[in-house]
């Protein structure tokens, strides 16, 4: 249960951080509270997660969800280019997230 939290928790670390772009630094009101809610949610799930996950692991792998997806994200949604060898790396990151988890 503690890993689907942390999945959860990293998936809602790419919403309100996309949330928060199209907030236009909480100049739209409505994004500036699905942000808030957005944080609230993810901050919520990964105290809950670390509770039996050890902090060590826990935490990366959350921040590890939440800078691909809002990488993702922003390619697909913002246009943003990104080199061969930046992808390289953000696979290098995907490839440690599953390895922390299976080593666990």
């Amino acid at each position: 249960m503690a890993w689907i939290e942390l999945l959860i928790a990293g998936i809602l670390e790419t919403v309100w951080a996309t949330t928060l772009k199209l907030s236009q630094g909480f100049h739209k009101t409505n994004f500036a509270i699905y942000t808030i809610v957005a944080m609230v949610g993810s901050f919520w799930l990964l105290a809950r997660a670390i509770r039996s996950l050890p902090l060590g692991l826990a935490y990366p792998v959350w921040t590890g969800i939440g800078a691909v997806g809002t990488i993702i994200v922003g390619v697909i949604f913002f246009g943003d280019k990104l080199s061969p060898l930046t992808w390289g790396f953000v696979v290098l990151l995907l490839i440690g997230i599953v390895g922390i988890k299976l080593t666990v």
